[in-house]
């Protein structure tokens, strides 16, 4: 079958959706799947653009508020992840997964599904190290530190991930896995985007919990956004046996959907021409969500997920063929997800405008559903218990003001080694956020997986690099950028070279008044608001 993938749509599912039409009438390629990694920007009203993270000159309705309402439908099934510029009130009402509009599907936090015997998997957001072993603890209003947390992996989805045993066709995430861009042609890359430089040659752009997944899923595709440039990387894996078949993945990141933009890519995928065309369930990922619902933490307390090593009783949550089988007869054997979209916002009407609609924190009867046939706990609902709770106590308001006035960046320790080596160089292409550091955590990797000169690489999948058994990365927030002028450092290479010996480290400890030291910034982002703002004047 035919699978289209988009990488960043920020809401313009029009135009995403035009050039579908354009690619069947030029060219008769119609596909059967659509996968958008990220930034899909759900949003339906005013109040979900107040609760995405970008400038509020930058918040535009654009055209999902059409699909939702059922004005218009998705001419072909769309499966999506979570990115870091999201509705995320919205998309937290499906942590599971589930319709955002008819045809469109959210995977959730983390999730896996099934279409046409093709096995899809995905994980939204993006990783920072001073978040990632909290607990899903945000709820609309959210505040200036929660607005953007919220959309910050958690190692329990990592873990769930990492459950599977069971081959794995495709594969999302919103950054990069870490070191990928050692796979494929780099130079190319740092041609196209010579300010990733800097982090590319120390190993520290990207995800590295999206590496670990990389190396434990080994999926056939993995698919990616964020840095708006398109790069192809093939990367065989390592086997742990010689009875083992050697695996390889081919990984593609895409650009950012624009008019007169490559920014889509279609694959031929081998699929079972005996199933049916609706989006299905995974058995085995149910299976791992029933085992590890007791995980569940919806704190801002940091842990650790059960290891062995002698302090966890259980470290093992994958699931057993048992498991599998229960599931399957939960479901009679029938795996078909239900078209159960429902309504639960006003829907924004363009000659009713409401510029003060506030959030609120909502209940999706989607989730409630599936919760409730899985033995589940509606991770969105656990949250509002909480709140109330604090509430009752006088807890949530103080706990609340402290977030305002602290990053919590530098206290948590993480469970990577932690390196304050790296440097943030600026992307001119990512949307430009007040008071917030770059969107990659950038810390030195201890172990390089790449010769002292290695080749470069094809866009054609024609070269193989060997995946390293192991990769010690590192993740904490390393550097803050200190730039008042980012066009200018992107564009020149003095001010490339300014900025990464004149930026501060971040500073651990408080100052006297116990008040946080780190130093609050801009971060990357700004260009691809203001390309659309051109492209509607051209």
């Amino acid at each position: 079958m035919k699978v289209a993938v988009a990488g960043c749509c920020h809401g313009a599912l029009d135009k995403m959706y035009e050039t579908l039409e354009l690619l069947q009438r030029r060219h008769n390629v119609r596909p059967d799947l659509l996968l958008c990694c990220g930034d899909f920007q759900a949003v339906r009203n005013e109040a979900d653009l107040r609760c995405m993270a970008v400038p509020a000159k930058y918040r535009h309705m654009q055209t999902f508020y059409r699909y939702y309402s059922g004005e218009k439908k998705a001419p072909v099934l769309t499966v999506f992840i979570g990115g870091n510029h999201e509705a995320s009130n919205h998309l937290q009402e499906l942590p599971y997964g589930g319709w955002v509009a008819p045809n469109i599907y959210y995977l959730g936090y983390a999730g896996v599904v099934r279409f046409r015997g093709v096995r899809i998997g995905g994980i939204s957001g993006i990783f920072k190290s001073h978040d990632y072993r909290k607990g899903h603890f945000e709820c609309p209003p959210y505040n200036q530190q929660t607005i953007r947390s919220a959309y910050h992996v958690r190692n329990i989805e990592v873990f769930k991930l990492k459950q599977l045993k069971r081959p794995m066709d495709i594969f999302m995430s919103h950054d990069w896995p870490r070191s990928i861009y050692h796979y494929g042609n780099k130079k190319q890359l740092l041609k196209m985007k010579s300010f990733f430089r800097q982090e590319v040659e120390s190993n520290t752009l990207g995800n590295p919990a999206a590496s670990e997944l990389l190396q434990h899923l080994k999926p056939t595709y993995w698919f990616s956004a964020h840095l708006h440039v398109k790069f192809a990387a093939f990367m065989q894996h390592e086997t742990s046996s010689k009875e083992e078949l050697p695996k390889a993945t081919k990984f593609l990141a895409l650009d950012k959907c624009l008019p007169h933009r490559d920014f889509l890519q279609i694959i031929d995928v081998e699929h079972d021409p005996n199933a049916g065309d609706s989006l299905e369930y995974d058995a085995e990922w149910i299976a791992v969500l029933k085992a590890t619902n007791s995980l569940v933490n919806v704190t801002q307390c940091s842990w650790n997920m059960p290891e062995k090593n002698g302090l966890h009783a259980k470290w093992d949550y994958s699931a057993t063929d048992e498991a599998i089988k229960e599931v399957l007869e939960e479901l009679n054997h029938n795996l078909t997800i239900p078209s159960n979209f429902t309504l639960t916002a006003a829907c924004y009407d363009p000659s009713k405008p409401q510029k003060n609609m506030q959030p609120v924190h909502t209940i999706n009867p989607q989730t409630t559903e599936f919760c409730a046939q899985f033995g589940l706990t509606d991770i969105n609902d656990r949250i509002q218990q909480a709140k109330e709770e604090g509430s009752g106590r006088g807890e949530y308001e103080e706990e609340e003001e402290e977030e305002m006035d602290s990053t919590g960046s530098a206290e948590e320790p993480s469970e990577y080694n932690t390196d304050n080596s790296g440097l943030s160089s600026i992307n001119p292409d990512e949307i430009m956020l007040d008071e917030e550091g770059g969107d990659e955590d950038l810390s030195t990797c201890s172990v390089d997986p790449s010769p002292d000169h290695p080749p470069e690489f094809s866009t054609s999948f024609s070269d193989i690099r060997i995946m390293p058994d192991s990769m010690a990365v590192s993740s904490d927030d390393a550097m803050d950028s200190n730039n008042e002028d980012l066009e200018k450092s992107a564009g020149s290479k003095q001010g490339e070279e300014k900025s990464s010996t004149e930026r501060p480290l971040k500073r651990v400890g408080g100052d006297e008044n116990g008040n946080s030291g780190v130093k609050k910034i801009k971060r990357r982002n700004q260009a691809i608001y203001a390309a659309e703002e051109e492209d509607k004047t051209d």
